[in-house]
């Protein structure tokens, strides 16, 4: 097994976006550069799992999402590169021809496995998990978007910049990432969480069990701005598709249209209400999600790349 794309840091560059209203100062962090395939986030979220499951013996990754799940993507991805058997238990069921997202994850080598959603609220149940066991032998498992103890971990390397910002923005899902860039900001920053999902109210529970369960104090302030998610995941608007054809357009960025585009559509928001104080200097994380893009193509029958 081989763990190359693992074993040295993985800088990613901070480039000035533009000055929005009131002299607010936006940049952006180009996590969807870390890696060709383990975009963003994605990458930070694994990347101590896969260490931890080589070294504690295991030749299988087992974990679960959605039918356009970037973390199924990018774990497929991760076991490939690294020479581990993966398996995605899928919500819901797989229509075939599969979708790009399924399709490149099972040429990957992942095994796919469709459940019900009914069986899928199980996903974190010991029965449910034992059952898969003797189904599939010994795996070690990386729960649904890769968030746990390690994840956050990885995620902390996101806030090591040279650079000081009053605001961090990130797009959640089901609050990892965030969780872990807590772990490493200061109390003279804040962190912007914006949901790509609804339901705000139980992230910020999530989040608050993510902390917990990793030990970590916080030290700077930090709120969820649910106003964003343009009616839930992978839902968009004519306005959020503007948006983002005119943001790359004028600066050569792509940005997908389930997590990073919604999110700076909400910092451009806020910073048009004077959400922000004058001056401010806020910090945009882009998470990658790219594989996405072309399932919301097909579905809604539009151009964004």
């Amino acid at each position: 097994m081989s763990l190359s794309i693992f074993d040295h840091p993985r800088d990613t560059p901070v480039c000035f976006i533009e000055c929005l209203e009131g002299d607010i100062q936006l940049y952006l962090k180009r996590e969807d550069l870390i890696h060709p395939t383990i975009s963003g986030n994605k990458f930070r979220k694994l990347k101590f799992n896969i260490i931890e499951a080589v070294k504690t013996g295991y030749d299988t990754i087992l974990t679960f999402g959605g039918a356009f799940s970037n973390h199924i993507y990018a774990t497929a991805a991760a076991g490939a590169n690294s020479g581990l058997k993966t398996i995605g238990v899928i919500r819901g069921g797989i229509v075939e021809p599969l979708n790009s997202t399924l399709d490149q994850a099972r040429k990957w080598g992942m095994e796919l496995l469709p459940i019900t959603r009914a069986e899928y609220k199980n996903k974190t149940d010991p029965v449910f998990l034992d059952q898969l066991q003797r189904r599939f032998g010994s795996f070690y498992l990386i729960p649904e978007g890769g968030s746990n103890s390690l994840a956050l971990k990885g995620c902390k390397e996101i806030t090591e910049v040279d650079e000081v910002f009053d605001y961090w923005c990130v797009s959640c899902g089901t609050g990892g990432t965030m969780a872990g860039m807590l772990a490493g900001l200061q109390s003279t920053e804040s962190l912007l969480g914006f949901p790509a999902l609804k339901g705000g109210k139980f992230l910020k529970a999530d989040i608050n069990g993510l902390l917990k369960q990793a030990n970590i104090k916080v030290r700077c302030p930090w709120r969820l701005v649910t106003d964003y998610h343009f009616g839930g995941y992978a839902k968009i608007s004519p306005e959020l598709i503007e948006f983002i054809q005119n943001f790359k357009h004028k600066y050569q960025i792509q940005l997908d249209p389930i997590y990073t585009g919604k999110m700076l559509y909400g910092v451009y928001d806020l910073a048009k209400k004077g959400f922000f104080p004058t001056p401010s200097k806020v910090l945009a994380i882009h998470t990658g999600g790219f594989q996405g893009i072309a399932g919301i193509e097909k579905k809604y029958g539009i151009e964004l790349k």
